[in-house]
């Protein structure tokens, strides 16, 4: 399909003198799911200097290893969470149930300038729909900032 699955692993992509490192872990979730993740090794060849997008699974692991690791990473991009297919939202509030098992379920979170966006995601899991949580398809413009 071309399409390349990073697996505990990252690619850096530059554009003019500018440059991402684009990291990919592995399933690591809570629970019962497997911890396969590993961001140690994901990261090992990336420059400390390097402007990083981490892409996971679950949100759960920006909390549990993300935000402890040694490398600063800019941003994280997640989903896994469906917003539990079930909420409600309203005039920017938000809530829905899977908040009791996840802490950040949808959205963007952020701690000490690293951030963390859950996205929804457009299909379903078990229930055959959604009812208040509509389908989300994300677009994020990064722009450089002012040193």
């Amino acid at each position: 399909m071309g399409f390349r699955l990073l697996l505990n692993e990252y690619i850096n992509i530059e554009r003019k003198v500018q440059s991402i490192a684009l990291i990919g872990v592995e399933n690591w979730g809570k629970g019962g799911f497997h911890k396969y993740g590993d961001l140690k090794r994901a990261t090992a060849p990336v420059p400390a200097e390097a402007f990083k997008i981490l892409m996971l699974h679950d949100p759960s692991h920006w909390e549990a290893v993300t935000l402890q690791h040694h490398q600063h990473v800019h941003l994280t991009l997640s989903g896994h969470t469906h917003g539990a297919q079930f909420g409600i939202e309203l005039f920017g509030w938000k809530w829905s149930p899977i908040k009791y098992v996840y802490k950040q379920w949808a959205g963007l979170y952020e701690e000490d300038g690293k951030y963390l966006y859950v996205n929804r995601g457009f299909g379903f899991l078990g229930l055959k729909g959604r009812v208040g949580m509509w389908p989300e398809i994300t677009v994020i413009t990064l722009k450089k900032g002012m040193k």
